[in-house]
């Protein structure tokens, strides 16, 4: 049990450090304010697991720090000029009712992140999908004069990205705050795969779904151009790391878990492709919840028998051996 909870820990610091150097580049590119959302996000975040575990009679321990971790993937799926009280709303409903109300951090059916992302997106679209441009740097109060629509919003209507190769590596192009440097999240996506903090599986048939479905189906007239867009636009690359391939959300069995994400990331691109609807990724990773439920329960069952059938070899084992010892005295 106390090598189970270290772990837990162990794998919450390892995407803390991922999701800060993703919130250092979104103060690289929006200034003071970027940062300001991401403490915001983690310190309502964090009185509200404190007050929501006593209300359960629960103790708050080192384990439910998880929640600044969900809290900073809200904040970096965001805009940098995101309302405050927005915010503060978002990181409540995914405490309270995404997470404990199903029963907290031990029951996990969908990210807590993504729920409040879709809470937010149904009362306030227009707050959540309009975007300042990057390197216009903003005051803690600061609202820029200008919003735009993101990179991904253009590219689902026209099939075209205006960007540089440099530019996409980098994130420099408008969209939510922190979670649009392929660069970074490659690295992150690697480094969490290599520690066993992410599910390898999920996040590689989120990825191959879409990257699949961008090449049978193209968006625009390049098929290479569609592979490439596709995978960096609609938060697919974040969502595939830190939402889908949540473990705590993914079947555990990589097969499982591969087309677990394959299936997310195809319906999701099917949704862009006919609605250009954006960021679906994030909207059917909620939807598919009981898959993920079913396939859990299903590699319960594979245990189970498992477990049964080596406990029945062993009684067997042990009854020849009785056997055996009578024969020869």
């Amino acid at each position: 049990m106390l090598k189970k909870a270290k772990k837990e820990r162990l794998i919450w610091l390892d995407i803390m450090i991922t999701l800060s150097a993703l919130e250092l580049m979104a103060y690289f590119y929006y200034g003071v304010r970027a940062a300001a959302l991401g403490c915001l996000c983690v310190g309502v975040s964090l009185i509200a697991e404190v007050i929501s575990q006593r209300a359960m009679g629960r103790r708050f321990n080192a384990d439910d720090l998880t929640c600044t971790s969900d809290a900073l993937i809200i904040s970096l799926m965001f805009s940098a000029a995101m309302n405050y009280k927005l915010a503060v709303f978002a990181c409540i409903f995914a405490v309270v009712a995404a997470k404990n109300i199903f029963g907290g951090r031990r029951n996990m059916i969908f990210s807590p992140a993504a729920a409040a992302y879709i809470f937010i997106l149904t009362s306030w679209s227009k707050e959540l999908l309009m975007y300042p441009e990057p390197h216009n740097h903003l005051g803690l109060t600061e609202k820029p004069d200008e919003l735009v629509y993101s990179a991904s919003h253009t590219f689902n209507i026209t099939g075209k990205m205006e960007l540089t190769d440099f530019e996409i590596l980098m994130g420099n192009f408008s969209g939510p705050a922190g979670s649009l440097s392929v660069l970074l999240l490659v690295i992150s996506a690697v480094m969490l795969i290599f520690r066993g903090d992410i599910s390898a599986g999920a996040f590689l048939g989120s990825v191959s779904g879409t990257a699949a479905l961008a090449l049978i189906s193209p968006v625009g007239e390049s098929r290479i151009d569609s592979v490439g867009y596709s995978i960096v636009s609609n938060m697919v690359l974040f969502a595939s790391v830190y939402i889908i391939a949540d473990k705590r959300i993914a079947p555990h069995r990589d097969f499982y878990a591969f087309f677990y994400g394959f299936f997310i990331a195809a319906f999701a691109y099917v949704i862009v492709l006919t609605t250009a609807k954006e960021n679906a990724i994030i909207m059917v990773s909620v939807l598919f919840t009981p898959v993920a439920l079913g396939l859990k329960n299903l590699e319960k069952r594979i245990d189970k028998a498992i477990d049964q059938e080596k406990n029945e070899a062993a009684e067997l084992l042990a009854v020849k051996e009785q056997k055996g010892g009578a024969t020869y005295e």
